[in-house]
C-alpha cells in the first residue's frame, strides 16, 4: 500500500514537473535525472537512484501509464485528445519522423492522426461505469497467475438484438387477457380507435428515440442514458425513476396475469379462499386474496430465480417468445378455420341476460323424454321445486331461454353489431342486443349470481388506460444497445418494425374480434357464459389450451424479465450519482448483480401485488411509461429546434413537428387515462426533478437544457436592448467591488452579506475584482480569485456572476469591471464598493484615488454607487435586528435610492425588525412643516411606512474649530502632494512657494490668501495631470532623492511643533528653498470654499448624531467628487467628518434617473 501511494505521489510530481514551457520541454529529457533529485524529498530521490543506473533517461511520464490522475479522479478511457491510453514514449515514437517534427511540441496532448484511427473506429460503446465494473468483476473471478478474460465484443444484429426482445415486450398479457373484453365494451369502432391512437404514440416515440440513438454512440442504458444526456440530470433522474417504477409495476401486472390464468382457467381448484356459493362482493374479495396470497409467492420464487441466475432467464426469453408467437398464429389459424368451420361454443340466453354455464348442462326449461316433459337443472336453479307446477322466478318465468353460437364465424356478418361500444356499470346483466325481454322495472332481481354481470364499471378512459401497456415495450431494443454489433443501424430498423408489426397484429385483431365472436361473449371477461374457457382461446386452433398454456409461459417470462431489468436501470441510475440517496441500490454481488436494487424492486412490485387487480395495476404503469415515452418525444424536439452542433443524426425519417405531435398524444393519454394518476406521477417525477436540483451531484452531460436555457437567454437579452426598464420594474443590478489579499481571499466577506440582503435572490449581480499583472503570467492567480469569489457567493447566498479581470494595475482593472460587466441589456445598474478605511495612511495613497475615481466613472455612466462605511460592523446573514431603526438622510434628491433601499433591506429577516425613518433637512427660508406633511404625502403614495422629520439648521457662524480642522486638511494634502513631485516640478514648486512666502512677509493681511490659491494651484494641477502610475513610478524610482522632501515630510506631527525662526527663514530663500516652503506650509491660510464644506459636514454630522447615533443603519446622500484633482484628499476628509461617530453609514449616490415611482 505504501509503495503504490508513493507512486502515485511521485507519478503526480513528475507530471507537474514536466509541465512547463516549451523551451523546458525541449530540455525534459536531457535534464530529467537532475530533475528527480532536486524535486523530490530525499526518501523519494533515494527510491530513485537506487532503481534507475546514473545513466538512464528516463521520460517525466513513466508513471503516468495505468495510474490515477493527479486530481484523484480516474481519466476516463478513450481515443481521443488529452488520452491517457498510450505512454509518452510511445508518442515520442510517433513523432521521430522529420515530417512531423513541426508538431512534437504539441504531442502530449494532440496524437496524430494515424494512431488513433483504429481507436476512434472501435470506440466501446460502454460507459466508464461499466468497464469499470467489468474490470473490477473480471480482477474478482480471475486468479492472480491467469489472463484477464477479453471482454466479449458485441455480436447481435437487428433481428435478435432489436426486432424479437420488442415483439417480445409488446405482446403481453392484456392481449391475451384484456383484448376481447376491451373490444366488446367499446365496441370495434372505439377500439380501433384507442389501438390506433396508442400505436401512433409509440409509432412516434420510436421516430424520436431512433433520431437520438442515432446520434453518437449509445452506451449501455437505453432509454435512461438518451434521456438524461438529452435533457439534464434532473430530467434524466426524474424519468428515469418513472421508467423503473413503470417496468417494476409491469412485473406485478405481469404476475397477477398469470395468477388470474392459473386460478380460472387452469386450476380453479387451487384457489385458496373458495369462491363457489360466494355472490358479489364476497366473491371479488376471495378472489382478490387469492390473487394476492398467489402473487407473493410467485413473486418471492422470480425473485429469487432472478437472484440466483439471471443468466437462465435471458436463455429461457426464446422459449417464451416462442410461446407467443405460437399463440397468436393459433388465434389467426383459428379466424380462418371459422369462416369454414365454426367452434362449437353455445351460450345460453334467459331472455336477453346471458347465464353463467355452470350449473346445468341443457340450455332449456323443460325437456321431452319418453314422451313426457321434464324439466331440467336449469328448471331447479330458478325453481323452488322440480315439478311444472313449480313457483318459479319472475323473470324466468316470464321469458324464454334461447341458444346462441358464441363464434359464429367471420363470415356472420357479427361485425355490424360489434361496431358500437356497450358501456356497463358496475354489477348490470351482460345483455344480448336485438332480443327484447319481459321484466318488470320495479320488480326485484333476484338470482343474480346466475347470470353473467359486469364486474367494474366500463368506460373509454378505462379502456385506454388499460390497454396501454399492450403497446408498451418498445424500449427493449435500445436497452440492449451495449450487446448490439451496430446499435445505430439496428435499433431504428429494428424498433419501427417491431412496432408495425404488433400494430398490424393489435388492429387487426380488433376488426377480426368484432367479426367472428359474439357481443355478449366479447363482454364476458372471464369466460363465465362459455364454460370457464378463456375468451380468446375458444377462437384458437386446435384447442383453446394452447392459448392457456401459450400466454401462462409468456406472461411468466414477462414477469421475469421486468424483475431483470428494473434492478439493471435502478443500479444505473445509482452509479450515476445523481440521486444521493440511492447510492446504496448501486451495489451487489461480486458479479455485478444488483442485489440492493432487486430487494427493492420486489417491494415495491409487492405493492403492485396487494392492489390485486390487474384493471387497477395498467393504468399506474401506463402513467410511468407515458411520461418516460414524453421525453423521449420532448428532447428530440428540443435538439431538432435549437439545432446544437453535435446534433446529427443517422436516422434522417424524423421532424420535430412528429416528436412535438408524440409529446402532445403522452400527455393528453395520461389525463384521458387517469387524470389523478396522470397528477400523482407527475408529482414523484417534480419531487425527483427538484431533489436532484437541489442535492443532487452537479453533472455536465452536454443537455439539450442547456441549449434551450441558452435560446432562452439570447431571446430575452434580446428583448431587453428594446429600452430601458420602466420605472416600475427598475431594481438594483448590482457590480461588487471586493479586493483581495495576497492569498487571493476576499478582504470584505460582509459586502457579500449586504448585497444579499439588498437583492434577496432577485436581479442580477456580479462580484468582481481585479488581478494585477498580464493574462498570461497571472491566469492561475485569476482562476484561484475566481474560485474565492464563487465559494464566498455560495456561503453568503449570493445568486449571481463572478468575474476577475487581470490589468496592468488595480485602477484600469476596476474601470474595465465597471465598463464592461454584463452582457447587453442585462447590465448591472448599480456599483457597491467599500470604503477605504485605510485611506489617510501614505501607502494607501493609491487606494483612495482609486475610489474618487470609481466614483466619477460611476456618475459618468449614469449608474448608482453604495458605498458602505466600516463594512465590517454589517450584520451577517444569520444575525437578526430585534428592533431599531434605519434612519434615511435625505438632503438632495437623487431618483429616489434613499428611498427604495431601505425598503428592500426590510424585505430581508436581518432588517425585517428595522423601522424606517427619514429626515429631510430644512432651511431658514423654508417652511419646515409644510416639508412634513408633503413628505408625509409623498410616502404615502409611494406605499411605504416611516417615521418623518424634518431638521431645521439655522444659520450660524463659521467657528474656530472649523477653521482649525479646514487648514490642517490643506496642510496635509500640501505635504502629500510635495511627497509625489518630480525634481522639475519640486524646482517650480519651490520657486512658486518662495515668492508665496516672500509676499507673505511683506503683506501680512487677509488678501494674501488669494495670491497664496493663485501660486499653489499650478503646481497641483501639474502633479496631478500626470498618470497616477508615472508619478508612482517616479517617486519609486526615486527613494532618496536629495531634492525629494520625504525626509522631512515622513513625520508630519513633528514638524508642525517646530519654530521657524528668520534665520530659517533665511537659509530657505538662500540655499535650502524646500524647507522655505515647508515652512510656508504651515503659515498657509484655509481656503474659503473648503472652510464651507468643512462647515456643512460639521453641522450636518452634528445634527445626524444627535438624531440616529443608535440606529442600526443611516443612508445618507454622498456628495459628488470634485471637478479638478486639486481636492481629492480634501473630498475623503469631508466624508470623514460627515461619517464621523456613525456606526453603520450608507453612502448612496443616484444614477440620475428616477427608481421609485407612485404609480401602479
Amino acid at each position: 500500500m505504501h509503495c503504490s501511494g508513493s507512486l502515485v505521489f511521485l507519478s503526480c510530481l513528475l507530471r507537474r514537473v514536466s509541465s512547463g514551457t516549451g523551451a523546458e520541454q525541449r530540455g525534459r529529457e536531457a535534464a530529467s535525472s537532475h530533475i528527480y533529485h532536486r524535486s523530490f524529498p530525499p526518501f523519494l530521490s533515494l527510491s530513485l537512484s537506487l532503481s534507475l543506473p546514473p545513466s538512464t533517461s528516463l521520460p517525466l511520464s513513466f508513471l503516468s501509464h495505468s495510474l490515477p490522475s493527479c486530481d484523484g479522479n480516474p481519466k476516463e478511457s478513450s481515443p481521443f485528445i488529452n488520452s491517457s491510453s498510450a505512454s509518452d514514449v510511445e508518442k515520442s515514437q510517433q513523432y521521430d519522423g522529420k515530417n512531423m517534427a513541426l508538431f512534437e511540441e504539441e504531442m502530449d496532448n494532440s496524437p496524430m492522426v494515424s494512431s488513433i484511427l483504429s481507436s476512434l473506429a472501435n470506440y466501446s460503446n460502454l460507459p466508464q461505469g461499466s468497464k469499470e465494473h467489468e474490470e473490477a468483476e473480471n480482477e474478482e473471478g480471475a486468479a492472480p497467475s491467469k489472463k484477464k478474460p477479453a471482454v466479449k465484443a458485441p455480436s447481435l444484429g437487428t433481428l435478435m438484438g432489436v426486432y424479437l426482445p420488442c415483439i417480445q415486450n409488446i405482446f403481453g398479457v392484456i392481449l391475451f387477457l384484456r383484448m376481447t373484453w376491451m373490444v366488446g365494451i367499446g365496441g370495434v369502432f372505439g377500439s380501433f380507435i384507442i389501438v390506433f391512437m396508442c400505436c401512433s404514440t409509440t409509432m412516434l416515440t420510436a421516430i424520436s428515440m431512433s433520431a437520438i440513438a442515432t446520434n453518437g454512440v449509445v452506451p449501455a442504458g437505453g432509454s435512461y442514458y438518451m434521456i438524461s444526456r438529452s435533457l439534464g440530470p434532473e430530467f434524466g433522474g426524474a424519468v428515469g425513476i418513472c421508467f423503473y417504477l413503470g417496468t417494476t409495476f409491469a412485473g406485478a401486472m405481469y404476475i397477477l396475469g398469470a395468477i388470474e390464468l392459473l386460478l380460472i382457467y387452469i386450476l380453479p381448484q387451487a384457489a385458496i379462499f373458495k369462491m363457489e356459493g360466494l355472490e358479489g362482493a364476497d366473491m371479488e374479495a376471495a378472489m382478490l386474496n387469492n390473487m394476492r396470497v398467489y402473487g407473493t409467492i410467485v413473486l418471492s420464487f422470480m425473485a429469487t430465480v432472478v437472484f440466483v441466475g439471471v443468466k437462465y432467464v435471458n436463455k429461457l426469453a426464446l422459449v417464451f417468445l416462442a410461446c407467443v408467437i405460437l399463440s397468436i398464429l393459433a388465434v389467426y389459424a383459428g379466424v380462418i378455420k371459422t369462416a369454414f368451420e365454426p367452434p362449437v361454443f353455445p351460450v345460453c340466453i334467459l331472455g336477453n341476460r346471458t347465464l353463467i354455464s355452470k350449473g346445468f348442462d341443457v340450455c332449456a326449461k323443460v325437456i321431452e323424454r319418453d314422451n313426457g316433459t321434464v324439466t331440467t337443472k336449469l328448471w331447479k336453479i330458478f325453481c323452488d321445486s322440480e315439478f311444472l307446477n313449480a313457483t318459479c322466478d319472475e323473470y324466468f318465468a316470464n321469458n324464454n331461454v334461447s341458444e346462441i353460437q358464441g363464434i359464429p364465424g367471420v363470415s356472420s356478418g357479427i361485425l355490424a353489431e360489434n361496431l358500437f361500444g356497450y358501456y356497463l356499470e358496475k354489477g348490470d346483466f351482460l345483455e344480448k342486443r336485438g332480443i327484447s325481454a319481459m321484466q318488470d322495472p320495479d320488480a326485484p332481481i333476484t338470482n343474480s349470481n346466475r347470470y353473467v354481470l359486469a364486474d367494474i364499471t366500463s368506460f373509454f378512459t378505462l379502456l385506454v388506460g388499460i390497454y396501454f401497456p399492450s403497446v408498451t415495450g418498445i424500449m427493449a431494443g435500445s436497452n440492449r444497445s451495449g450487446d448490439l454489433r451496430d446499435a445505430q443501424k439496428s435499433i431504428p430498423i429494428g424498433t419501427i418494425a417491431a412496432i408495425t408489426t404488433t400494430s398490424i397484429v393489435y388492429m387487426s385483431a380488433v376488426v377480426l374480434f368484432g367479426a367472428c365472436i359474439e357481443g355478449v361473449v366479447l363482454r364476458d371477461k372471464f369466460g363465465e357464459g362459455v364454460d370457464g374457457n378463456l375468451v380468446i382461446g375458444t377462437l384458437a386452433w386446435p384447442s383453446p389450451w394452447v392459448i392457456v398454456i401459450g400466454s401462462f409461459f409468456s406472461t411468466c417470462g414477462a414477469g421475469l424479465q421486468s424483475l431483470t431489468g428494473a434492478p439493471r436501470l435502478l443500479q444505473a441510475i445509482s452509479r450515476d450519482s445523481v440521486i444521493p440517496f440511492l447510492k446504496v441500490f448501486g451495489h451487489g454481488k461480486a458479479n455485478g448483480e444488483p442485489t440492493w436494487a432487486l430487494l427493492l424492486t420486489a417491494s415495491i412490485c409487492e405493492i403492485g401485488i396487494i392492489i390485486a387487480s390487474l384493471d387497477a395495476v395498467a393504468p399506474i404503469l401506463s402513467m410511468f411509461f407515458l411520461m418516460c415515452y414524453m421525453f423521449v418525444n420532448l428532447a428530440c424536439a428540443l435538439q431538432t429546434l435549437l439545432r446544437t452542433p453535435n446534433w446529427r443524426p443517422r436516422f434522417k425519417f424524423y421532424h420535430w413537428a412528429l416528436s412535438f405531435l408524440g409529446m402532445s398524444l403522452c400527455l393528453s393519454l395520461m389525463f384521458i387515462c387517469s387524470w389523478y394518476y396522470a397528477i400523482v406521477a407527475m408529482v414523484i417525477a417534480t419531487c425527483i426533478y427538484k431533489y436532484i436540483e437541489f442535492a443532487g451531484a452537479e453533472k455536465e452531460w452536454g443537455d439539450g437544457i442547456r441549449g434551450i436555457s441558452l435560446s432562452a437567454a439570447r431571446f430575452a437579452l434580446m428583448r431587453l436592448e428594446e429600452g430601458p426598464p420602466h420605472t416600475k420594474n427598475w431594481r438594483p443590478q448590482i457590480m461588487v467591488l471586493v479586493s483581495m489579499d495576497s492569498e487571493q481571499n476576499v478582504e470584505q466577506p460582509r459586502l457579500l452579506s449586504l448585497t444579499n440582503q439588498l437583492k434577496a435572490g432577485k436581479g442580477l449581480t456580479i462580484v468582481g475584482t481585479s488581478v494585477v499583472g498580464t493574462f498570461l503570467n497571472n491566469h492561475a492567480e485569476a482562476q484561484k480569485a475566481d474560485q474565492s469569489l464563487r465559494k464566498l457567493m455560495e456561503t453568503e447566498k449570493v445568486k449571481g456572476f463572478s468575474q476577475v479581470v487581470i490589468s496592468s494595475n488595480l485602477r484600469d482593472g476596476t474601470s474595465h469591471l465597471i465598463q464592461v460587466g454584463g452582457l447587453g441589456g442585462l447590465k448591472h445598474n448599480t456599483v457597491l464598493v467599500s470604503w477605504p478605511r485605510t485611506w489617510k495612511q501614505a501607502e494607501d495613497n493609491l487606494r483612495f484615488r482609486n475610489f474618487i475615481e470609481v466614483v466619477r466613472e460611476t456618475t459618468a455612466a449614469s449608474m448608482a454607487l453604495l458605498v458602505p462605511k466600516n463594512i465590517a460592523a454589517y450584520p451577517s446573514n444569520g444575525e437578526r435586528f430585534t428592533e431599531g431603526h434605519i434612519d434615511v438622510w435625505w438632503i438632495v434628491h437623487d431618483g429616489g435610492m434613499l428611498m427604495l433601499l431601505p425598503f428592500l433591506l426590510r424585505q430581508h429577516k436581518v432588517w425585517r425588525k428595522c423601522k424606517m425613518r427619514i429626515f429631510t433637512v430644512a432651511q431658514m427660508d423654508d417652511n419646515s412643516i409644510q416639508m412634513k406633511k408633503d413628505l408625509i404625502t409623498f410616502l404615502y403614495h409611494l406605499r411605504i411606512d416611516a417615521e418623518v422629520e424634518v431638521v431645521e439648521m439655522h444659520d450660524s457662524d463659521i467657528s474656530a474649530y472649523t477653521y482649525e480642522k479646514t487648514l490642517v486638511m490643506e496642510q496635509r494634502s500640501q505635504i502629500l502632494k510635495q511627497m509625489h513631485l518630480t525634481k522639475n516640478e519640486m524646482e517650480r514648486e519651490i520657486q512658486s512657494i518662495t515668492d508665496s512666502s516672500r509676499g507673505s512677509i511683506r503683506r501680512k493681511n487677509p488678501s494674501n490668501l488669494q495670491s497664496q490659491q493663485s501660486s499653489e494651484e499650478p503646481a497641483g494641477v501639474s502633479v496631478e495631470e500626470k498618470p497616477e502610475e508615472e508619478v508612482q513610478l517616479i517617486h519609486n524610482k526615486n527613494p532618496a532623492s536629495p531634492t525629494t522632501p520625504a525626509g522631512s515630510a515622513a513625520t508630519p506631527g513633528s514638524e508642525v511643533q517646530m519654530t521657524w525662526t528668520d534665520k530659517a527663514e533665511t537659509q530657505a530663500a538662500a540655499g535650502h528653498p524646500e524647507q522655505g516652503g515647508v515652512k510656508d506650509i504651515f503659515n498657509m491660510k484655509p481656503n474659503q470654499s473648503n472652510v464651507r464644506r468643512m462647515h456643512t459636514a460639521l453641522r450636518l454630522n452634528e445634527v445626524i448624531m444627535k438624531k440616529s447615533k443608535e440606529a442600526k443603519l443611516v443612508l445618507l446622500n454622498m456628495p459628488g467628487p470634485p471637478k479638478n484633482r486639486m481636492g481629492e484628499e480634501n473630498y475623503m476628509e469631508f466624508l470623514e467628518v460627515l461619517t464621523e461617530g456613525l456606526n453603520r453609514v450608507l453612502l448612496v449616490r443616484g444614477g440620475g434617473r428616477e427608481v421609485i415611482t407612485i404609480y401602479s
